[in-house]
């Protein structure tokens, strides 16, 4: 059986935004270690294998905004989508304590072979996707655990990442922080720019108009709080665009 190293949701959807998520779930493909990295079962369920919560509020955002959506379907632990091909982090050997067995020993070879096989048309298809109009916006959705192993707790409940493209960024962070009841953070818990990730990519590098968005994990744990949390995003968005006029 061929293995499809992502989903889409709504490709002939109209609305000009295109949503991203490129930490969509914690799967081993089967051709890589047989389905297995060696990994816990519990440590396979943290934020290290994948954005705990990112694809459920991706999936209701899409809809919310009639756009549509690409989903990773890999780990990325297995190989990272949002790290460039030359990145020392796009295979992983150790991550916040845990090691990853499967990667100890990944060569040259290994590594073509995982992203000829899930990154390569991973991002062909967000390619396709983003140029399916000329004034595609671009969200990137991600969510962050609110605590790495020996460090203090994060407080934003959720935050807005840009670089030298902040055309949209700006202004929705201020909006956001319109909302008395969230902390909202600016290029927290990272810095908001790798080269060759993807927005970068995606976004930066054509010109398109971006935003990369993370929310706390722990407050997108069910599919509740992953609704209420897109149908909060959706009209927001739609309303920081529309002043904008981009």
């Amino acid at each position: 059986m061929t293995y499809h190293p992502y989903h889409m949701l709504g490709e002939d959807r109209p609305s000009r935004w295109l949503i991203t998520c490129d930490h969509a779930t914690n799967t081993v493909p089967p051709c890589v270690g047989g389905g297995d990295l060696g990994v816990a079962p519990e440590d396979m369920a943290r934020h290290i294998a994948y954005d705990v919560g990112a694809a459920g509020v991706t999936r209701h955002l899409s809809e919310l905004l009639d756009a549509p959506a690409i989903l990773s379907n890999f780990s990325r632990l297995v190989i990272d989508p949002n790290r460039g091909e030359d990145d020392p982090t796009l295979v992983m050997k150790l991550y916040d304590g845990t090691v990853v067995p499967a990667n100890r020993d990944v060569d040259e070879a290994e590594r073509t072979r995982r992203l000829d096989a899930l990154y390569h048309p991973y991002h062909a298809a967000v390619s396709r996707l983003a140029s399916r109009q000329d004034n595609t916006v671009i969200v990137a959705m991600h969510s962050y655990t609110a605590q790495l192993q020996g460090r203090e707790m994060r407080p934003w409940h959720i935050a807005i990442l840009h670089d030298r493209d902040s055309r949209l960024a700006t202004p929705l962070i201020a909006r956001l922080r319109e909302e008395p009841d969230l902390c909202v953070g600016e290029n927290e818990p990272y810095g908001g720019h790798l080269d060759g990730d993807s927005i970068d990519r995606h976004a930066v590098l054509p010109g398109r108009v971006n935003v990369l968005i993370e929310i706390r994990n722990d407050l997108i744990e069910t599919e509740d709080q992953q609704r209420g949390w897109a149908e909060r995003l959706a009209p927001v968005l739609t309303e920081t665009l529309a002043k904008i006029r981009l």
